[in-house]
């Protein structure tokens, strides 16, 4: 698929460098490694290290070849790097089958294959033809894919910050000081939604996803509302979070497709626009129901459905239909400021 590949993990030694560091000392970056680096990065294409290596020598290195900020969450030790990827995968709240692993050695890649089935596996002499591939390729590279970095930076902080924090869980959400903010989806942001639809499993009511002209369309009809959600901290913006699509019926609203980005998950906010999208139906007069289709990985938006008070009214298959109680209408959160655009 398009752009499946939103993490690529690189070995070290004769991969993104020429030699061995703890043999040769001195090591020089391979050719076009960096170049290939930047250019997914640009794409919003993340990178991470798994390495059998020394990890403070490694780390120098990296640092010395002005490499170390490219790379999030490295893990160099001498465990196998199956587990390094799961590490990653896990600290940046990735699905595996969203990786690849580029090393030199036939043994590793082999390793990691029989470990990690899902994982995409590249030669690390052939990164020049791989790295290219459709699945290495979104369909739309958006001003927020060139910040994607940083955002995830920005919320390894945000998780080093909390692993030390003593208190509550809403004292710290509180100290965050979070602005949740909903507009109606403007053009500039179609190729974001677009994205989002493609990239979120977890907190996605459907799993559907929508191109950009479905997604223009429907923002233009005037049976339809499209709803676009950004969350800011302290920390700096995590960009644009979330997706509702409402279809505007008598007597009962359809809320066709919501969804919220995975990096919001601990965030407790995840009902956030779903109280705001049933807010818009109790003010005018109608009902509001819910398509709800069971992935197999969005059992998270399950839960919020079932949190905010909607009830299964109807099932076919995996499809359910979901009906909300509009009495039970439950504020924002008080550790975070709802700003709604008119």
């Amino acid at each position: 698929m398009r752009g499946r590949i939103k993490c690529v993990v690189w070995d070290l030694d004769n991969t993104v460098w020429d030699g061995v560091l703890l043999e040769d000392g001195e090591v020089r970056v391979r050719p076009g490694v960096v170049e290939h680096i930047r250019r997914l990065d640009a794409m919003g294409v993340l990178h991470s290290v798994a390495s059998k290596n020394d990890p403070d020598a490694a780390l120098a290195a990296l640092e010395r070849l002005g490499l170390a900020d490219l790379f999030l969450y490295p893990r160099i030790s001498w465990n196998p790097k199956s587990t390094a990827i799961q590490e990653i995968a896990a600290k940046l709240n990735l699905g595996l089958d969203a990786f690849a692993f580029v090393d030199d050695q036939e043994f590793e890649r082999a390793e990691v294959a029989h470990a990690l089935p899902q994982v995409t596996l590249v030669d690390a002499e052939c990164i020049d033809t791989a790295l290219v591939r459709p699945e290495f390729r979104p369909r739309f590279v958006t001003d927020e894919s060139g910040r994607r970095r940083a955002m995830y930076q920005s919320q390894l902080a945000r998780d080093d910050l909390q692993a030390e924090f003593v208190g509550t869980s809403e004292d710290f959400l509180a100290g965050l000081d979070m602005t949740f903010e909903i507009a109606r989806a403007q053009r500039e942001d179609l190729q974001r939604a677009e994205e989002l639809t493609v990239r979120t499993n977890q907190l996605n009511s459907t799993g559907r996803t929508y191109s950009y002209d479905e997604l223009d369309a429907l923002r233009s009809s005037p049976d339809h509302l499209l709803l676009v959600a950004s969350l800011t901290d302290r920390f700096g913006s995590y960009g644009k979070i979330g997706l509702a699509l409402v279809e505007r019926a008598t007597p009962n609203w359809r809320l066709n497709m919501l969804l919220m980005s995975c990096r919001v998950l601990s965030r407790g906010v995840g009902s956030v626009l779903l109280g705001h999208v049933m807010g818009l139906a109790k003010a005018a007069g109608a009902g509001l129901e819910a398509d709800f289709v069971e992935t197999g990985r969005n059992r998270m938006m399950q839960i919020t459905y079932a949190f905010s008070g909607f009830r299964e009214v109807a099932r076919d298959g995996a499809h359910t239909t979901l009906a909300a109680d509009l009495d039970a209408l439950q504020p924002p959160p008080a550790y975070v400021r709802l700003r709604v655009e008119p």
